[in-house]
């Protein structure tokens, strides 16, 4: 191999051990101005498009490890990038919706063979942020709550499990059952004396039970 070649592809191996994704696009019929343009949007989502020789790429996957990318053909260029698939596949998506240009072919994501249907449809998820971010919410927002209650005192704690038991319970069995007829009026007691009647007790202090 001549070695202006063989420096070219180990750069290009190099860059596809380095991107977790890589899509392959047939660019034909983009003028300068438009390429320019998609490259320019790629890299504000943190993606670099670039022109490649189709024996270079063939050569460079294969180093790489990456799967067969099938029957190459035309004048393909390639997209990678550090680590946000999704945002590289809604740029490649929209701009191929506003242009009609370039033809997404194939790409590799996490070392496995995605169609041109798959990238379309990563195109539609969250980007990376955001998917981290509903994540962290799902991971400690039952972490944080229980960390609160244990940091409560035990007869607080003890009165939001109550808490939460009536109302595992439903709203209808906290109802005392109706009787068809009304309950009889209960016999007239005598009142206990003063000594014999108990102390009546100051009303706990209200604390707060929100978790």
């Amino acid at each position: 191999m001549h070695p202006a070649k063989a420096s070219v592809v180990t750069d290009l191996n190099k860059r596809l051990n380095d991107s977790p994704f890589i899509f392959v696009a047939d660019y034909t019929g983009l003028n300068v101005m438009q390429f320019s343009e998609l490259r320019t949007r790629l890299d504000k989502a943190g993606a670099r498009c670039s022109v490649v020789k189709n024996s270079y790429l063939r050569l460079a996957a294969k180093g790489a490890g990456l799967p067969d990318l099938g029957e190459l053909r035309g004048q393909n260029a390639i997209v990678t990038g550090d680590k946000d698939v999704a945002a590289a596949a809604k740029v490649l998506k929209n701009f191929t919706a506003e242009f009609k240009k370039p033809t997404i072919r194939t790409g590799v994501v996490d070392r496995l063979i995605v169609s041109s249907e798959q990238i379309q449809a990563i195109a539609d998820l969250p980007s990376r942020d955001v998917l981290l971010s509903q994540l962290l919410g799902v991971l400690s927002a039952p972490a944080s709550k229980l960390v609160r209650l244990l940091n409560e005192p035990a007869s607080q704690l003890a009165r939001v499990l109550q808490a939460k038991a009536d109302q595992g319970g439903g709203a209808e069995s906290a109802k005392a059952p109706e009787s068809a007829e009304p309950a009889p009026a209960p016999a007239q007691e005598t009142a206990p004396s003063e000594d014999s009647a108990p102390k009546a007790e100051a009303a706990p202090a209200t604390e707060n039970t929100n978790a």
